[in-house]
């Protein structure tokens, strides 16, 4: 009797060394996952609904059995909403764990200096992995940078970030700015930045031009700036030709060929570099520039020496054959 008592006990204890064995592999060892697997844990989720959609997208092999090992033998912490990536092999502590203290996998849109708004509008509703509808945003109410996002996340929220970023520039670098410039107001400093933004593409050159566009206001001269004639055209984006005599002439709230001061508003979103060009322009007696043929321009301060240096331009076209 002694002996089948024994007996008796070590199976018992046989059989929970294996029941042990098999409930903490279970949790410690490897999981369903053959490859690296994107998984998102929605906003809200409790971890018995995440559970559920790790089982049914076949991740693990029990949602119960998950359930009670994590209430056992994982950490108590919450988890996380957003998108995981789970490696190849992952157990469900690992699973776990890289809910409650992973890293979100973030993904980025870039919105370069310069780009007006219905092509932010564009860029958004083409990032298929952010979800809603959004309306075009006003134009110079976005800083150009790149913006990280998560999957599902709505265009809204990503545009909100964009937008608050402008406001939160300007009520730093507006405080900051010199005595005496050509504006009064940080919606007029956006506006005559946007055709900096759009004059431009040297960086060293954006303050020469904030000056010389500067003196233009000061002086109560048309600014003449190419982009304010296309802006009402295209709303910003690429003519794609060149402009015609009635768009020189036409009159409207943008064209500064046919109007004094600034337009009414910014053409475009221009970037940090710009804004501050205007805010702390060039010390010049400039007013007057034209390209250079390099991508930059030559600035001139008098009438007359503007004329020799667009003669010069004109030679220098024809002789590339554009005109």
């Amino acid at each position: 009797m002694r002996k089948a008592g024994l007996l008796a006990g070590g199976v018992l204890a046989l059989v929970l060394a294996i029941g042990a064995i098999w409930f903490l592999s279970g949790w410690w060892g490897s999981a369903e996952i053959e490859e690296e697997t994107n998984f998102i844990v929605p906003s809200g989720a409790s971890l018995t609904a995440v559970a559920e959609k790790l089982a049914d997208e076949e991740l693990i092999a029990s949602k119960d059995g998950f359930l009670l090992r994590a209430k056992i033998l994982g950490s108590s912490d919450p988890i996380k909403a957003g998108e995981f990536l789970l490696p190849a092999g992952a157990s469900n502590a690992q699973i776990l764990d890289t809910f409650q203290h992973g890293e979100v996998i973030r993904r980025f849109v870039t919105i370069p200096e310069g780009l007006p708004s219905i092509m932010v509008h564009d860029r958004l509703m083409a990032e298929d992995l952010l979800t809603g509808e959004i309306p075009v945003p006003a134009e110079g109410s976005v800083l150009p940078d790149t913006y990280d996002f998560e999957r599902g996340e709505s265009r809204a929220a990503v545009l909100a970030r964009m937008q608050a970023a402008m406001q939160n520039f300007l009520a730093e670098a507006w405080p900051r700015r010199a005595d005496d410039i050509a504006v009064d107001n940080i919606q007029d400093a956006v506006t005559l930045a946007s055709i900096v933004e759009k004059e431009t593409g040297v960086p060293r050159e954006r303050r020469m031009v904030a000056g010389l566009y500067s003196n233009r206001v000061k002086d109560g001269m048309m600014l003449q700036a190419d982009p304010t004639i296309i802006y009402p055209i295209t709303k910003g984006k690429p003519l794609g030709r060149r402009i015609r005599q009635s768009e020189i002439a036409a009159i409207n709230d943008y064209n500064t060929y046919s109007m004094v001061g600034l337009p009414k508003g910014p053409i475009t979103n221009p970037g940090r570099k710009a804004i501050e060009a205007v805010l702390n322009p060039a010390e010049t007696s400039a007013r007057y520039m034209v390209a250079d043929g390099t991508g930059g321009h030559v600035f001139a301060e008098t009438l007359a020496e503007h004329n020799r240096n667009v003669a010069e331009w004109f030679k220098l076209r024809r002789e590339r054959g554009e005109m």
